[in-house]
């Protein structure tokens, strides 16, 4: 038996993947605890997951530090890492090393974005994986932004002087050791070079095709980080799941689902209600539910052709439509696309419009601009992933390579061997 600790951040996209995980862990005989926030991860986790609580600084439960709404490109990029995973990273610390005594695991997997685990793993001389829950710091995120890539490496560089060991120079995004991509390279694409350390020298990029699901990259496993496993998706039945009128469906017309994710309700507002009323005026050949969970959309009257909710049980949802309308949060487009649907995506920020670039190169759906689409644009889109059979060939594509590759069963493998070394 191996005991694996779970570090997570408060963001319910990151923690979907990990819990999939765990659960294939905790079935094959592992121990699995968690360091995170406890309501959070307990909530997506079940009530018998082991959590050792972590502060959490500026944020509620699956959302980032307030951001104003219109911040983008890489204003929002600096926002995150200065008013939010830095400080998030120094709150984490000290519940993490308490979770290591406590616990004693012999295996840290850690998110990309609790990146207080890989500095207390190093600092203490404990192997430990990335979960990296978006592949878009693989594939050149930062290109063209070479001074923003300084910056983050500094302030990486001074938060290790803080919590981790000073002597250390890996990228702790990035483990030496294992990084699970929840991603195939079908959706992916090239990879681009590994995000330098200090003083280390790029690898050649990846071929498009040249990494199969589940191997090894050759160009960024080289530097800083180790090896890159592309598992695809990791899904998994969730414990808690909210409530959906399941006799609302109309057999006899497409449903098109629309979602924001939960991180982004500051700047939904316009966006949403365009979307309700580009989708009703297609009622005649669809229906569509919206995700709300920031109630911008006030409370509609009950309506036989737009369905608004604050929360759905969207991987059984996603079961049932023809469509997705969403902000390109890549753990809702790997699973859209997992059930071989496209989508019209409309990136607002962070990793997002890297992600809808890889939904448009794998011929998945169409990309709208989030801040700047009307009604035409947006129903334009609508109908071009409904009429053309392409996109959904796309799709279902990308979803057979995510099949392939293994998922949760996949990634408890490689963490399995991490954990014998």
């Amino acid at each position: 038996m191996t005991r694996y600790l779970f570090v997570v951040p408060p963001l319910v996209g990151h923690l979907n993947p990990a819990v999939a995980v765990a659960a294939e862990l905790a079935a094959r005989g592992h121990a699995v605890a968690w360091a995170g926030l406890p309501e959070l991860v307990g909530s997506l986790a079940g009530p018998d997951a082991e959590v050792f609580a972590c502060d959490v600084p500026g944020a509620g439960a699956g959302s980032t530090a307030e951001r104003p709404p219109e911040l983008r490109g890489p204003g929002a990029l600096k926002f995150l890492w200065e008013d939010f995973l830095i400080p998030l990273a120094e709150a984490m610390a000290p519940g993490v090393e308490a979770a290591v005594a406590r616990f004693r695991p012999d295996v840290l997997v850690v998110d990309q974005q609790a990146v207080a685990g890989a500095l207390v793993a190093e600092r203490l001389g404990l192997p430990w994986a990335t979960s990296a829950t978006t592949s878009a710091e693989f594939t050149g995120a930062l290109d063209g932004m070479p001074l923003v890539d300084a910056w983050i490496s500094g302030l990486l560089t001074e938060l290790r002087k803080r919590i981790g060991d000073p002597a250390a120079g890996t990228d702790p995004r990035f483990s030496p050791h294992l990084i699970l991509a929840f991603t195939t390279p079908e959706l992916a694409g090239p990879l681009a070079p590994a995000p330098l350390a200090p003083g280390s020298v790029a690898p050649g990029s990846v071929a498009p095709g040249s990494v199969a699901p589940g191997s090894v990259a050759p160009g960024p496993a080289a530097a800083p980080g180790g090896p890159i496993r592309f598992v695809g998706p990791a899904m998994t039945v969730r414990p808690t799941q909210p409530s959906f009128p399941w006799e609302w469906l109309d057999p006899d017309r497409a449903t098109v689902l629309v979602t924001l994710g939960t991180a982004n309700t500051d700047a939904s507002a316009a966006f949403l209600t365009v979307c309700q009323d580009v989708l009703r005026a297609r009622s005649g050949r669809l229906q569509a539910v919206i995700a709300d969970p920031g109630g911008v959309l006030g409370t509609p009257e009950p309506d036989p052709d737009v369905l608004v909710l604050p929360a759905v049980p969207q991987l059984q949802l996603l079961a049932r439509v023809a469509a997705v309308v969403c902000h390109a949060g890549h753990n809702t487009v790997c699973e859209a696309l997992w059930h071989g649907v496209p989508l019209v995506v409309a990136p607002i920020r962070d990793d997002q419009p890297v992600v809808a670039g890889q939904v448009v190169a794998a011929g998945a759906g169409v990309r709208v601009r989030f801040g700047r689409t009307g009604a035409a644009r947006l129903g334009q889109a609508v109908d071009a992933i409904l009429d053309d059979p392409a996109h959904r060939d796309g799709a279902r594509h990308v979803g057979a390579s995510f099949r392939a590759a293994g998922g949760a069963a996949r990634a408890a493998a490689h963490l399995e061997e991490l954990g014998e070394l």
